[in-house]
């Protein structure tokens, strides 16, 4: 049975050891860095803990040998040779709404923690990373200030979220269709993140709101490209 060093959650020990019981495969960057999450018991409690750990790039060499079946579990000393634990699995991780597709990270991890809190009942600070996700998403969409030919917003309008989206529904910058939705960014979003009295209702409206938001400006133009690559491929001229 391996060994994994690190904090305990549970008890607050610092730096003790922990028999790892069990591996789940979660997911593989650039072809080789694994992550993985492992059932462990602090020797200090005595009380399991799943950690969430990946591979670190002295792993690089022998990648192959850990990725084989059960491998993490057998292994004869710490694991803390070759991984690098990210965090514990908690309560955040019961999160039932995931991101759109095709997000770019800050954007996703905002989600993210926003649909965290709101799986936690903390439902002002969901509705602030969800505000945060439109403010990323639309900022980038507001014409050049150097371009002095076409309509600009005020300095105003351009660091105001609530006006900004008015601004680029006059402007058919968004969709008019969903006026209606981000009625809860101008009457919500300040409260939760000033106030904060908002209730489950105003962040459910919210997540409504930045869910359809960013599927309509990243997801769905990003599927509609990949489609169009896939058809001229399909089209490509038979090689002789």
């Amino acid at each position: 049975m391996s060994l994994m060093i690190t904090d305990c959650p549970r008890c607050g020990a610092k730096s003790v050891t922990f028999d790892v019981h069990a591996q789940v495969y979660r997911s593989q960057c650039y072809g080789w860095l694994n992550s993985y999450e492992v059932f462990c018991v602090c020797r200090a409690c005595h009380t399991p803990t799943i950690f969430a750990i990946s591979m670190t790039t002295k792993a690089h060499a022998v990648s192959s040998m850990l990725s084989e079946n059960n491998a993490l579990v057998e292994y004869k000393t710490a694991l803390n040779d070759f991984f690098k634990v990210d965090r514990y699995i908690s309560l955040r991780d019961h999160a039932q709404h995931q991101p759109p597709e095709f997000l770019d990270e800050s954007i996703s991890n905002a989600f993210k923690e926003g649909a965290a809190c709101f799986s936690i009942a903390c439902y002002n600070a969901a509705a602030t990373m969800f505000r945060l996700c439109v403010d990323l998403v639309t900022r980038p969409l507001l014409p050049d200030p150097s371009e002095t030919t076409i309509n600009q917003p005020s300095e105003k309008t351009r660091r105001d979220l609530g006006l900004r989206l008015q601004w680029m529904f006059a402007n058919k910058l968004i969709d008019p269709a969903l006026r209606e939705l981000a009625k809860c960014i101008r009457e919500d979003a300040n409260d939760g993140a000033h106030v904060g009295n908002l209730s489950k209702e105003d962040a459910e409206d919210l997540l409504d709101f930045t869910t359809t938001l960013l599927e309509r400006l990243v997801t769905e133009p990003k599927r509609l490209q990949l489609a169009e690559a896939r058809r001229k491929e399909r089209r490509k001229p038979a090689m002789s």
